[in-house]
């Protein structure tokens, strides 16, 4: 016959789950994935950007899991990170990512940020995104870092419409310096 250890641990103790230590232990699975502390799930956002390939270069102008232009790259890597996204780690992508999120907001992914769970407006909501009333006839010339989210709230239209109106744009969040939108 075996020698059975009695497990000593209370059941009070095995059972004691909060919201904080649940919330705890999922900022913890972040910082052992990823090596950086993040409340939010970039991995379902690289999903929705580049199928999850952290280090994808298809020269359209945005680099690594997280598509940065390289502008935003520039202004919010981790300091000796890669020159550019697709060179840098899952890790230095994920501190640029909070840096630029923390600056830009979730407007800084307009599509795929919607997968972030965070408390603000997403591409997809609307009830707190602008409404269609705008300007129409309108056109602005987008610069470095613009995103078609952050150019229709700023003339109070939703984004939705604004690609609507420009057929031409086959991908909501691929627009480029240079580009001219009409609202």
């Amino acid at each position: 016959m075996g020698i059975h250890r009695k497990n000593n641990r209370s059941r009070a103790k095995r059972s004691v789950t909060t919201a904080a230590g649940a919330g705890a232990l999922a900022l913890a699975c972040t910082i052992v994935t990823t090596g950086v502390a993040s409340a939010h799930d970039w991995s379902q956002v690289a999903m929705c950007e580049s199928s999850g390939d952290w280090n994808i270069n298809t020269g359209n102008g945005f680099y690594g899991g997280l598509q940065f232009t390289q502008s935003t790259w520039d202004a919010y890597k981790p300091a000796g990170a890669p020159a550019r996204a697709d060179l840098a780690s899952k890790s230095d992508q994920v501190a640029a990512a909070e840096a630029t999120l923390s600056a830009q907001g979730i407007g800084a992914w307009p599509v795929c940020g919607a997968y972030l769970g965070w408390g603000g407006t997403t591409p997809d909501s609307t009830t707190s995104a602008p409404s269609s009333a705008g300007s129409a006839g309108d056109t602005v010339t987008v610069s470095a870092g613009d995103t078609l989210f952050n150019l229709a709230s700023a003339k109070g239209i939703r984004w939705q419409d604004v690609w609507a109106r420009n057929t031409w744009i086959a991908d909501p969040h691929l627009i480029f310096a240079g580009d001219v939108i009409q609202f």
